[in-house]
């Protein structure tokens, strides 16, 4: 299922990245189990769950993917290396398109002053 909001969030040029670095569906050799579930609807899913925060429970039946099926691909995904790879690949072609500036950039840090602890 492709509609308007799973384009949004998962454009075809962002499913062409991804697409390769999804490891492939292997039935299971003694049979049985359920079919296999679109990967790219399972990925929509995925992206909505983190970039909404919303719980996996909420996911809207919309996507057509269960919620243990969604929960279940992404551990295997993120297992795999599926969220690494596609960070540095997304990060190379635009190195290499130059759309990347490092001129500038944002740092998230905490800075605590430090208290002084008497010595036990």
């Amino acid at each position: 299922m492709v509609d308007e909001l799973s384009l949004r969030l998962v454009p075809d040029a962002l499913w062409e990245i991804v697409e390769p670095l999804i490891p492939r569906f292997a039935a299971r050799p003694q049979g049985g189990g359920s079919a296999p579930v679109d990967d790219r609807a399972i990925f929509t899913a995925i992206v909505f769950v983190l970039t909404s925060g919303c719980g996996w429970r909420h996911l809207p039946p919309s996507f057509e993917v269960t919620v243990p099926t969604a929960h279940r691909r992404f551990t295997a995904w993120a297992a795999a290396g599926v969220f690494e790879n596609l960070h540095r690949e997304v990060h190379d072609r635009l190195s290499d398109t130059g759309e990347l500036d490092w001129s500038a950039a944002i740092l998230d840090a905490a800075s605590v002053r430090a208290t002084r602890h008497p010595r036990s």
